[in-house]
């Protein structure tokens, strides 16, 4: 078959194919671009999913006529000062987004320069480009997409439904609002309920983005490592989600969802969640632009690099860093929650404002009546009224031991312990509260955290295999575990090349006991493919220790002695990560006694 060059129109469209997938993609790009112009409100309108019309108004530097003939031309950009692919300080810079929005929808752009008396607008329709007419619009630009894939009617039948396609805009323009607080954003339109975002903080946006209960639930982090900038909110471990949705990440102000950094989330994470949930967080990265390659993914979703170790390091130790910092800290939703079953149990709403005094059940003073009292003039006696009291003052629970308050022990943040109830949660009090623990969680990453500091102090003991077997890898995967064999040594693993392809296992971790050494090194192998570190195997060694934690700690269901819960409160109190167990479930609960009075009409 004979070559042929592509008509320029048809070349649009394939281009348009990778840069503009859905709607949210083509709002994305818009809206970079009007970030990038220097804009500080930017208004986003859509309707029927973004199909049928987007509208972005942005109040930046705006473009003359000249310019706007040049932006909608394949490849032409005001983003690249130079020849220097590596110095990107942009979002967008491909010069891309608006000839390939252009070859597949009805495309209409309103501009005016700063300074300028007049603007101009252009009509594109499937990439047919109108003659450049004068517009009268303020400083800024205004850009409409309409009947977007209306030219290639084969895209339409892949996009979701309207209700889907109009979420994912929700998504991106939340996350672009997230890394630029400093810009007002306005999302309106069939498609969403009026929703504006006033300019401010980081953490302002967040909250109001994420919730207020994530900025209660949430750990402040900025660090820095060489020419490296790490800054946001880190949820608490018993703040997470079932799904991963809940982690935006940002690099040099652009939202993505990379690998590696997810990895390290992850990894990170590991010691205070199962696999199946997730943190919540906003984390974002600032790297001088050539330390980064930012055009490795036509939506520049992921990016590239130079020293990934630095940067996956970096993110670990910091995350790790701020969980040990507030490991005292458990979410706050855990005491809601309870306030809520207590509320409940009591049959009213946990904020009424309640007085037990205007009860028609309270004691009255003689000579005054109440509904089923009898008559107006009988009342309740001096007598009753004390036997009123007498009948209806609280008891603890039978099975629970009551313990006096040790000395200074109030002042302690768990308190004193007073009582340990169903033999499973101990009852500590505090001059504010009461603190209401599980003692096996508690216990659990006791001793998670004791095994993890032996092995730390000690390193991990290896058992030396009878017969070293051989494992078949690729080469690649062959080199790196090699490169890292005295790392694995430490960790108990003795490993040695035999071969071009394959590697010879002399010993194995003692802690893992009887395991299968040809599936712990391509676990390992996968890996260090993928994060280059020995971070999977710690991984592996800190499960099993996990493990042999919650068969070795104090059992939900054993009655302890009073010194043994005082001991137990001692220890969490100086041990990292206290506030949740292995698992990340909650250690114990605080309970504010104003809280409690509320509940009873005391306040």
């Amino acid at each position: 078959m004979a070559i042929r060059a592509l008509p320029q129109i048809l070349v649009d469209r394939i281009a348009a194919g990778e840069v503009v997938e859905r709607p949210a993609s083509a709002v994305k790009e818009l809206v970079e671009n009007a970030i990038d112009a220097g804009a500080r409100r930017i208004e986003i309108v859509t309707e029927g999913g973004g199909q049928r019309l987007i509208r972005i108004v942005d109040d930046g530097s705006g473009m003359s006529p000249e310019d706007l003939a040049l932006a909608v031309q394949r490849h032409a950009t005001s983003k690249l000062p130079t020849e220097d692919l590596l110095a990107i300080n942009t979002l967008g810079f491909r010069g891309e987004a608006l000839p390939s929005i252009a070859s597949v929808s009805r495309l209409s752009i309103t501009t005016r320069e700063r300074g300028a008396a007049t603007g101009a607008v252009i009509t594109i329709e499937a990439g047919e480009h109108q003659a450049i007419r004068p517009a009268a619009i303020g400083e800024g630009t205004r850009i409409e997409v309409r009947d977007l894939f209306y030219a290639t009617p084969a895209r339409l039948k892949f996009l979701k439904t309207q209700r889907t396609e109009a979420a994912a805009i929700g998504d991106v323009v939340k996350r672009l609002a997230m890394a630029n607080p400093a810009i007002a954003f306005t999302l309106a339109g069939e498609d969403h309920s009026p929703s504006t975002w006033p300019a401010g903080d980081e953490e302002t946006r967040l909250g109001t983005l994420l919730g207020a209960d994530f900025i209660d639930n949430a750990i402040a982090i900025d660090v820095t490592r060489g020419d490296v900038r790490l800054h946001g909110h880190i949820g608490l471990p018993t703040f997470n989600r079932g799904t991963g949705q809940h982690q935006y990440l940002f690099v040099n102000g652009r939202p993505v969802r990379d690998k590696l950094l997810l990895g390290a989330v992850r990894g990170a994470y590991a010691d205070h969640l199962p696999k199946d949930r997730f943190p919540v967080l906003a984390l974002f990265l600032d790297i001088t632009p050539q330390n980064v390659d930012v055009n490795v993914h036509p939506a520049k979703a992921e990016v590239r690099f130079r020293d990934g170790g630095l940067v996956r390091g970096l993110i670990v130790s910091a995350i790790r860093s701020a969980l040990e910092r507030e490991s005292g800290r458990s979410s706050s939703g855990n005491a809601d929650v309870a306030l809520g079953l207590l509320a409940r149990s009591l049959n009213r709403p946990a904020d009424l404002d309640w007085d037990w005094r205007a009860s028609p059940a309270a004691p009255r003073p003689s000579g005054m009546g109440g509904a089923g009292m009898g008559d107006a003039g009988s009342g309740f006696a001096a007598p009753a009224q004390a036997g009123f009291d007498e009948l209806v003052m609280p008891s603890a629970d039978v099975r629970a031991t009551a313990v006096p308050p040790a000395p200074d022990s109030l002042d302690r943040p768990l308190g004193a312990a007073r009582a340990q109830l169903h033999e499973t949660y101990i009852v500590a009090q505090t001059r504010e509260g009461v603190v209401i623990v599980d003692q096996h969680a508690a216990h659990e990453r006791l001793v998670y955290e004791r095994l993890k500091r032996e092995r730390a102090a000690a390193g991990a003991k290896s058992q030396l295999l009878l017969i070293p077997e051989v494992v078949d890898l690729d080469p690649a995967d062959v080199e790196r575990l090699t490169a890292a064999s005295e790392d694995l040594a430490a960790l108990g693993l003795v490993v040695e090349p035999f071969g071009p392809g394959a590697l010879l296992v002399r010993a194995t971790p003692a802690a893992l006991g009887s395991t299968n050494p040809a599936a712990l090194i391509r676990d390992l192998a996968d890996g260090f493919a993928e994060w280059g570190s020995e971070i999977v195997l710690e991984r592996r060694l800190d499960h099993v220790a996990a493990t042999m934690a919650c068969h070795g700690s104090v059992r939900a269901g054993r009655r302890l002695l009073p010194a043994e819960m005082d001991a137990l409160l001692r220890e969490m109190e100086v041990t990292p990560n206290s506030g949740q167990c292995n698992h990340g479930r909650p250690t114990y609960v605080t309970l504010k006694l104003s809280d409690i009075e509320a509940l009873f009409g005391r306040r």
